[in-house]
C-alpha cells in the first residue's frame, strides 16, 4: 500500500543518508510503510484520501447523536464533498437519495479535517427498533491531505524502526547513554498523534 504519511528523501535526510545512497532503501520504505501503518490501527483512523468515491454502509442504530439541531449520523472519515452522495433503504435496496444533509463539524474540510458527521436540521434518520433500515454513503474517505503532526509521528517511528534493526533484544547503546532499554512507546509520537485518536482506541 503506497499511502505512506512521509517519503523516503525527508527520510534520508532525517537519519543523515546521503539521497544518492539507495543501498537501504527497501530497509527505510518498509520502516516509513509500518510506522504509516501502526498509527492508523492507534488512531482507529487513516490520513489518506481515497482517489475516487466509494461507497459504505452504515446501520444507523448506535450511531446517531441527538441534540437541539437534529440528529447527526457518525460516520467514517470524509476527506472531500466532491462526489458525495447519501441514500437511505432496507438492507438489500432499493436506495433513496436523501437532501438537506448538513456535514459536520462546520468547516471541517476548509480546516484540513475530514468531516465525521451527517447532520439532518430538526429532522431525523429514521429507524425502528428491529427494522433493517440502512444508510449508504459514497465518499471519498479518509482526511483532506495528511497533517503535520502524522507526518511528523511517521518520520519519527519510521527512523526508530530502522534503527531497531541495531537493537534487536530492545537495548542500545551510545557513547553518551551507555546501554539502555529502548521505551514500549516513543513519547513524541504518542504526543503528536494523540489528539487524532477516535474514542475507543490508543
Amino acid at each position: 500500500m503506497a499511502n505512506e504519511y512521509a517519503d523516503l528523501p525527508t527520510l534520508k535526510e532525517q537519519l543523515g543518508i546521503e539521497a544518492d545512497d539507495t543501498s537501504r532503501d527497501t530497509l527505510l520504505n518498509k520502516a516509513l510503510a509500518s510506522a504509516s501503518r501502526s498509527i492508523d490501527k492507534t488512531t482507529g483512523r487513516r490520513f489518506w484520501l481515497d482517489p475516487a468515491p466509494v461507497a459504505r454502509t452504515y446501520n444507523p442504530r448506535g450511531r446517531v447523536v441527538c441534540d437541539d439541531d437534529g440528529e447527526t449520523l457518525l460516520v467514517d472519515d470524509i476527506g472531500s464533498t466532491a462526489g458525495l452522495v447519501v441514500e437511505t433503504g432496507p438492507a438489500a435496496g432499493p436506495w433513496t437519495a436523501v437532501t438537506g444533509y448538513e456535514t459536520t463539524p462546520d468547516n471541517a474540510i476548509a480546516d484540513g479535517r475530514a468531516i465525521t458527521g451527517l447532520l439532518r436540521p430538526n429532522s431525523t434518520w429514521a429507524w425502528q427498533r428491529g427494522a433493517t433500515t440502512r444508510v449508504r454513503v459514497t465518499a471519498q474517505f479518509g482526511w483532506p491531505a495528511v497533517p503535520d503532526d502524522i507526518a511528523e509521528a511517521a518520520l519519527i517511528q519510521a527512523s526508530r524502526l530502522y534503527k531497531r534493526k541495531d537493537s534487536p533484544e530492545g537495548i542500545i547503546g551510545s557513547a553518551e547513554w551507555g546501554v539502555r532499554n529502548l521505551s514500549r512507546r516513543d513519547p513524541d509520537v504518542w504526543n503528536l498523534i494523540e489528539p487524532f485518536i477516535l474514542p475507543g482506541f490508543g
